[in-house]
């Protein structure tokens, strides 16, 4: 069991409720029978001198600030200061709490401040205080989950430029490739972001145009030119022509400007994980690629005392199920409160591996042979993948298959046994 946070371990106990002007404070010294409220604005300056009042009235121990663990800016803010110790809590833990003691349910932010007081002093045996990975760590993180949203960005920019060519412009799919976010789709709409604009170019400049793209077969390139020239347009309706020709333009320059942002964030990721002392680890893994074992790293950091077992990531990520039981029923189900980021990273990952490593498939085809649906058998496998990736994480080892595939054999699990010397085979044994 963690130590509980009390009075004889820190100078004072907080609560601290962040909002986007102010934030609020509840304190409570050793001994004191009642909580001090304060406030300090959100500004660099102001929770600097915030911080410095604090030790000039309670001097240099340690203090123990509860807050809720989504409010990144505050938390990037505080941990620069030695001697707070900081106890982030789930959002939804808070909602629950402040129903559970007032079911109006409305929101106060004073209010706030002292259940994150009272959660510290009464729970803090379940609560544990934040420990910081080291910073190439910690930017490793940041880097991955920031470029997953600019290619989630680029998706959602992609199917926007699908809608708005189907309404006027289909020939352009095979004119410019079922790529959109290419360069050379990108640069088609730039030039001729309607029919008619590309069936008033020359054939020559179509033709320096796609070789200059690396697009140089000669039937896809007759292929090309004869829909230019035949082609006839799914609307003359000058409206909707100038209209969706202006979005498309538009929507093919965002997408463009996306690519270098992309590329930066892949550089900077692809030299810090290939620095990283457990890169080989996740590098080893069937399936991890460039992008995913730099976010399987992040995700167990470099804490081996964070995750003391093989189960305590599936139920961090929330891939593990949670069982409920009420009177005589039970009854199994998906966990609800999980770092999104984190559960997608191992899911995409079970996904991925389906394709490199024989006894993921052979896993996967079972799960859906019983029943399960294609996420349901994704979360099994993702389990077990993560029980692989601690015992290799905790041993510093990488991930060897055909030893896997043996120890699958020695433990008598007949789905795998016509596996084993295939997997020797391709690992050279």
């Amino acid at each position: 069991m963690k130590e509980k946070a009390n009075f004889n371990e820190f100078a004072a106990l907080l609560g601290l409720d962040w909002a986007d002007e102010k934030h609020d404070v509840a304190l409570r010294t050793p001994g004191a029978a009642t909580v001090e409220h304060s406030t300090f604005a959100h500004t660099p300056e102001a929770i600097a001198a915030w911080v410095g009042s604090l030790r000039q009235r309670l001097g240099s121990g340690p203090i123990a600030i509860c807050l809720e663990q989504s409010r990144g800016a505050l938390l990037n803010a505080l941990s620069s200061h030695a001697g707070l110790v900081l106890y982030p809590i789930n959002p939804q833990t808070l909602a629950k709490f402040r129903t559970a003691l007032h079911p109006s349910g409305k929101k106060d932010d004073p209010v706030d401040a002292g259940l994150l007081l009272e959660l510290l002093e009464k729970h803090g045996d379940q609560l544990s205080p934040w420990q910081p990975e080291d910073p190439a760590t910690r930017q490793l993180a940041l880097l991955v989950e920031a470029r997953r949203g600019f290619v989630d960005r680029r998706t959602a920019l992609i199917n926007q430029l699908q809608s708005v060519l189907k309404s006027y412009y289909p020939q352009a799919f095979e004119l410019m490739g079922q790529d959109l976010g290419s360069p050379m789709a990108t640069d088609f709409l730039k030039r001729w972001s309607t029919l008619a604009a590309v069936q008033n170019a020359k054939p020559s400049a179509l033709r320096a145009f796609y070789y200059g793209h690396n697009s140089r077969s000669a039937d896809l390139l007759t292929e090309r030119l004869r829909l230019i020239k035949n082609g006839l347009a799914l609307t003359n309706d000058t409206a909707v022509l100038a209209a969706q020709s202006l979005a498309a333009e538009s929507l093919a320059a965002e997408l463009a400007a996306l690519r270098p942002v992309i590329a930066r964030y892949d550089q900077q990721i692809e030299r810090l994980f290939a620095a990283h002392p457990d890169a080989p680890i996740f590098a080893s893994l069937d399936g991890a690629g460039a992008v995913m074992a730099p976010r399987l790293l992040a995700a167990f950091g470099t804490d081996r005392d964070r995750f003391a077992d093989a189960q305590a990531m599936p139920c961090y990520s929330g891939t593990a199920p949670v069982t409920e039981k009420s009177g005589k029923q039970k009854w199994v189900h998906r966990r609800w409160s999980r770092p999104i980021f984190v559960h997608q990273s191992f899911l995409e990952f079970a996904g991925h591996s389906l394709r490199f490593s024989a006894w993921a498939k052979r896993c996967y085809q079972g799960l859906i042979q019983k029943g399960k649906g294609h996420w349901a058998a994704l979360r099994v496998l993702a389990v077990k993948w993560q029980r692989i990736m601690w015992r290799c994480w905790q041993d510093r080892r990488p991930y060897d298959e055909a030893i896997y595939l043996q120890s699958l054999h020695q433990r008598g699990l007949a789905p795998y046994a016509d596996l084993v010397v295939a997997g020797a085979k391709t690992h050279g044994e």
